[in-house]
């Protein structure tokens, strides 16, 4: 398929009655609306960050520490004088860096035990869903911390312990999914004329388990980029001077009776990003839902 038959492709897609369905689910739910209108803001913020920004995250000005917020410095300025702004904007880019490397990891690890687990079942699946729920006995965060703290701080270490621990949601969508699936007539019928395993699983199994494993990965952007700031308020998560979030929540507590400024936006920042991709979904949810479209 040439570029010109996938841009025809595109715009009848948006001409189709399904895209206009669409489109009248989302004006319906205004949750979905700010749920999306708050994710766009997140991923221009970090894309323009260099423009955004007015001063050098990581830049020291002692002379000017612990500045209340002004016209200068609209969040103030931290105990080393550095623009909180500045790092807050800078510190979007870490923590959506961290949220899609960590999906993306969980997504493919997820997803593909989940659905060879449910396809095959018998001994396969007994033995990759116990394995499945060892992971599920522990809470998330407290799982990543005892990896993290294997590991050592880091960024890369941080994005490594939070997937080692977030894929067994996905795994358990996914086979929940392909459990039903592999029973359909066309399944059978895809066996009969001598379809491959491999074959079933990529054009037929694949394409219908996507949908709910898409709606807990954006539901997931938002609880990673928790977890990160949680490690990062620990100590377990991204080091100094990194402008990421959570360690500049923890940097400011010390202050946080006088100087409220140093902790107050970063947290923000992280309920803002959490709470739109929480919302936006709960609105993807709604619209791949088939009964809503009847």
């Amino acid at each position: 398929m040439n570029i010109g038959e996938k841009v025809r492709g595109l715009v009848e897609y948006f001409r189709s009655e399904d895209f206009k369905i669409t489109l009248i689910l989302v004006k319906k739910s205004p949750l979905t609306v700010l749920g999306l209108a708050l994710t766009i803001f997140l991923v221009l913020v970090a894309i323009f960050a260099p423009l955004i920004a007015p001063y050098d995250p990581i830049k020291q000005d002692l002379k000017n520490r612990l500045q209340p917020p002004s016209w200068e410095h609209p969040f103030g300025t931290d105990q080393l004088g550095r623009d909180i702004f500045s790092r807050v904007v800078w510190g979007s880019r870490i923590s959506l860096f961290i949220a899609l490397i960590v999906v993306a990891i969980s997504f493919t690890v997820g997803t593909t035990i989940g659905i060879i687990s449910g396809y095959f079942g018998g001994k396969v699946d007994e033995v990759l869903m116990r394995i499945t729920d060892m992971f599920m006995a522990f809470p998330r965060l407290v799982l990543a911390l005892a990896v993290a703290a294997a590991l050592g701080p880091g960024l890369f270490n941080t994005m490594l312990a939070i997937a080692f621990v977030s894929w067994v949601y996905y795994a358990r969508l996914a086979r929940a999914s392909t459990l039903q699936i592999r029973e359909e007539v066309y399944i059978e019928a895809a066996r009969a004329i001598g379809a491959s395993d491999r074959r079933i699983l990529f054009l037929h199994v694949l394409p219908m388990v996507i949908a709910p494993v898409v709606v807990q990965a954006t539901l997931d952007m938002g609880g990673t980029i928790l977890t990160a700031a949680g490690l990062g308020f620990l100590g377990l998560g991204v080091q100094p001077p990194t402008p990421e979030w959570g360690v500049m929540v923890s940097e400011g507590r010390r202050f946080i009776t006088e100087q409220w400024w140093v902790s107050t936006f970063p947290g923000f920042a992280i309920l803002l990003a959490t709470l739109g991709f929480n919302l936006l979904g709960d609105g993807i949810n709604d619209i791949l839902n088939v009964r809503a479209r009847r």
